[in-house]
């Protein structure tokens, strides 16, 4: 009776260090939740598609982002590179979706990934043969950039200073567009 209680025991620890196991490889994954409502990764602004889209794409111009061709409308992806160590090499891309809500707002998505990339030494080889007769053999090694992490950026800080950057551009260009329906108006008045 009592190496049955004790197999018991046995078998329920066993199956307690299974379940705290599988518990700690769980939370090693990503537990936030699938959606939220309160996620930095969109703004609402106020001013027409056209001018707000072409406040983004000022907003990547002016931080030195390089702009990529994109086949979709309002949609602009922008690359910028810095190397903070000798030997290390730091990309952001930075992505936007620009689209006019049609009641004087527009909405901006982006979504910023920082990808970086350290100098690192990779064997190579040289294959020579025909067909299946194919033989490979070391040539030495050669230093090259491989990613060694990447991450989407989730810093509310990083996205609320790129919104208010297109909010000044899209202030500007009302600005401008005021003073030219100034200018216009002015010039028709000395006309009569």
């Amino acid at each position: 009776m009592r190496n049955v209680r004790s197999t018991v025991a046995v078998s329920r620890l066993a199956l307690f260090s299974v379940a705290l196991a599988v518990a700690g490889c769980a939370s090693k994954h990503d537990t936030r939740g699938p959606f939220v409502g309160s996620a930095p990764f969109s703004k609402t602004i106020s001013g027409s598609g056209d001018g707000v889209c072409w406040s983004v794409k000022r907003a990547l111009l002016s931080q030195g982002y390089m702009l990529e061709r994109s086949s979709e409308p309002g949609v602009l992806t922008g690359t910028r590179d810095s190397q903070p160590e000798k030997k290390v090499n730091v990309t952001l891309h930075l992505q936007t979706t620009c689209a006019d809500n049609r009641n004087g707002t527009s909405i901006v998505f982006a979504t910023a990934q920082r990808e970086e990339s350290r100098l690192q030494k990779m064997k190579q080889s040289t294959s020579a043969g025909i067909g299946p007769a194919t033989i490979t053999m070391p040539a030495g090694s050669a230093k090259v950039l491989g990613v060694v992490r990447r991450e989407t950026i989730v810093d509310p800080n990083f996205y609320n200073s790129f919104f208010v950057l297109v909010e000044g551009f899209v202030a500007q260009e009302g600005r401008s567009h005021t003073e030219q329906h100034a200018e216009v108006a002015k010039q028709g008045d000395q006309g009569n």
